[in-house]
């Protein structure tokens, strides 16, 4: 495989000086690490990741099936938001970002040079760890991005599509001019999911979704990742243990050690991955032992 390099300082040996002497081309990929059948979302090879020369994904590898929940489980600081960050090329943002390796969408390159990481970003919507409605009305929360992208159909059949999927729409159909930070956490958090399904995405992203929410509003939004998964894929970056068990079909386990940042360990089916775990490391992390 031809390696690309990419960042975001100006020159391209700056880029290549910010790889030298890091540790990725030494860092063996974990064998650990299933084929899902079917037909894949994502393909991720030999990915590693640098901020401003400081490693934080090493050698990356593993496929993402369409239509299914993938789980990234690990201790914090081992890499599972900055890997959810490249699958929609939200790390380009970051000043002084150096990335390695491949990521394909459905076969195509999502870092090639005439490839529009807007676009990226339409297809492959993102859900971030704190509710982050717009200070507008619910009903402007939900059109924004669709009114930005130019949407020529009608918007009222948009936005009430859009809640319904998104399993908020009989909770505010009365309530569409009331601003969307009136509404509880819980309810916000589907709003901000509405706002993505209103991009007509084929891939959801959510980085802890649920970590700011009661234990309600989590099982509301756990159900929605299930329903959701008829249409769209789902990859999930969480903590909680019992949370990637109950909703996930595969799940990946990360880990930062004393020589190795931001390394996959292993990759398997999710009840595989609970039940029977093929490393030691990861049976330590899901039963308790750290992290």
């Amino acid at each position: 495989m031809s390696i690309r390099v990419r960042a975001t300082s100006p020159t391209d040996e700056q880029a290549r000086e910010a790889l030298r002497g890091k540790p990725a081309a030494e860092h063996r990929p974990s064998e650990n690490v299933a084929k899902p059948e079917g037909e894949l979302a994502f393909s991720i090879s030999d990915l590693s990741l640098w901020y401003s020369g400081k490693q934080a994904l090493t050698r990356v590898g593993l496929d993402i099936p369409r239509k299914k929940v993938t789980a990234l489980i690990g201790p914090s600081g081992c890499g599972k938001s900055t890997l959810i960050r490249c699958l929609n090329r939200m790390n380009d943002l970051i000043p002084g970002v150096t990335i390695e390796g491949n990521v394909t969408y459905r076969n195509a390159d999502i870092y090639g040079s005439d490839v529009d990481p807007v676009e990226v970003r339409r297809r492959i919507g993102m859900v971030f760890q704190k509710p982050n409605p717009f200070p507008k009305s619910i009903y402007e929360n939900v059109a924004f991005g669709a009114k930005v992208n130019g949407f020529r159909g009608n918007l009222d059949d948009l936005v009430e599509s859009s809640l319904k999927r998104a399993a908020l729409w009989d909770e505010v159909r009365d309530d569409l001019k009331k601003s969307g930070l009136a509404l509880s956490g819980g309810q916000q958090q589907r709003l901000c999911i509405a706002r993505a399904l209103a991009n007509n995405p084929d891939v959801i992203l959510m980085d802890e979704p649920c970590s700011a929410l009661d234990p309600i509003a989590t099982l509301k939004i756990e159900d929605l990742m299930r329903e959701l998964t008829t249409d769209y894929t789902i990859v999930v970056v969480t903590h909680n243990m019992q949370q990637a068990a109950r909703v996930s079909d595969y799940t990946a386990f990360m880990l930062t050690d004393e020589e190795i940042t931001g390394q996959l360990i292993e990759y398997a089916p999710t009840e595989t991955m609970f039940t029977q775990p093929a490393d030691q490391r990861t049976e330590d992390y899901i039963s308790g032992r750290f992290g």
